[in-house]
């Protein structure tokens, strides 16, 4: 029966809700988006569909913000990405270096954040402003931050359809338990991380097939011995005792690259990845000093995807941009692996080409393949986020469409709430 069709009779969709600035996917971008909206007077929706807020932040157990500063001592995000940091030190679930050891070469300092996570890539190596939290309270923060910002917040529904009006999008249509549903909306935010409401409005998009990760942790760790071990690899401490982290996956793992918006292919590596990473425990107990009786304490919700899909909007900022100034920047971001090296990301890299009242935030905004190695980590999420929710909210205030925003004052509003953005 494979290739053949049926055809569905026509319904209506009733239209559950309105609002001025839809936000699409509840990871670290969306969280932002939604929140820095409503603080700026919109009203604000954010439609996830699971049943949490976070995405590769807490389900995917990527649980490193890597990293806040440029590599050498300069704290290059702040604004929400800040301020959720500030809340889960409040509660002691997050570890980081206090701002003095910032961009220490000391060889000590070093090795301690590294055995954490906090640490990456090649050499010489620097202390950076990363942070380690517990993904739990994260979850509950971020539903504190947005509630407390007055988002309309609904998990459960996924994306299947827009409606548009000329170049604009009116609805966008979800499922769920509840049946199909249209959300009517001034401004749409893709947070999806996959660039799926670029795709239903038309807009173009650059895909890629990766090979997925899947993190998992482990407990029951007999920390002294696991820390003492010369081989120690390929793990972190986690906020927690007898903890660790298990950053686990990429090409030398899984037999080949998948499309990750194929659900079959995602179907055949969740299979594969929870067999092998299986395995991997099991070496652990039989090689690894301090695991002998490690159990499993639970393998991430989600695949870390962390490039599908990716927005071609009005300017697409490449590898060549790195260190150059952008007149219209709206965030900037440090590279996790890399020492001094900073984007400044323009408002045109979130903004669509062809739909006047969408932006994208988060690892789906229009970049090139390298530069997303930067864009795609959680604190820079955070930062388009903030960026394009507050754009919009903007937009909508103005009566224009996003491309068309004032973006001095859009800048001048992103630095009033905290945000870093060099100039004045």
């Amino acid at each position: 029966m494979a290739g053949t069709f049926i055809v569905e009779p026509e319904r209506r969709v009733p239209v559950i809700a309105e609002t001025d600035v839809l936000v699409v996917g509840g990871g670290a971008a969306g969280i932002a988006a939604a929140v820095a909206a409503a603080r700026q007077g919109a009203r604000a929706m954010l439609v996830e569909r699971y049943g949490s807020l976070g995405g590769l932040a807490t389900n995917g157990l990527i649980i490193l913000l890597l990293t806040l500063d440029d590599g050498r001592g300069r704290q290059v995000v702040a604004g929400l990405c800040q301020e959720l940091v500030d809340r889960l030190a409040a509660r002691g679930a997050c570890l980081f270096p206090p701002r003095e050891e910032w961009g220490s070469p000391d060889p000590a300092l070093v090795e301690k954040y590294r055995r954490l996570g906090l640490v990456w890539g090649s050499g010489p190596h620097a202390v950076r402003y990363s942070v380690a939290y517990d993904p739990e309270e994260f979850k509950v923060e971020a539903d504190r931050l947005v509630l407390e910002a007055g988002v309309d917040l609904r998990f459960h529904r996924w994306a299947v359809g827009v409606r548009k009006d000329g170049g604009r999008v009116t609805h966008v249509i979800f499922e769920s338990k509840a049946g199909r549903e249209a959300v009517a909306c001034g401004a749409v935010i893709d947070a999806t991380g996959d660039a799926d409401i670029a795709v239903l409005a038309g807009e173009p998009v650059e895909q890629e097939l990766v090979h997925p990760w899947l993190w998992f942790r482990t407990a029951n760790v007999d920390e002294a011995a696991a820390e003492a071990s010369p081989q120690r690899s390929g793990y972190y401490r986690t906020v927690h005792p007898r903890g660790y982290l298990h950053p686990w996956g990429a090409a030398e793992r899984i037999g080949r690259a998948i499309d990750p918006v194929n659900p079959d292919d995602l179907t055949y590596a969740e299979v594969e990845c929870r067999r092998l990473a299986r395995a991997e425990l099991d070496r652990l107990r039989g090689k690894a000093a301090g695991f002998e009786r490690a159990w499993l304490a639970g393998f991430a919700a989600t695949l870390g995807i962390t490039e599908s899909r990716r927005l071609v909007g009005l300017h697409q900022l490449v590898r060549e941009e790195m260190d150059r100034h952008a007149d219209d920047v709206v965030a900037v971001t440090g590279h996790w692996t890399k020492y001094g090296a900073v984007y400044e990301i323009p408002w045109r890299s979130l903004v669509a080409q062809g739909t006047a009242n969408l932006a994208a935030a988060g690892r789906c905004i229009s970049v090139d393949h390298r530069v997303h190695h930067a864009t795609k980590e959680i604190p820079a999420c955070f930062a388009t986020g903030e960026a394009a929710g507050t754009g919009a909210a903007l937009a909508l205030e103005r009566g224009c469409g996003l491309a068309e925003v004032d973006v001095r004052a859009l800048q001048a509003r992103l630095r009033a709430a905290g945000a870093w953005l060099p100039g004045p």
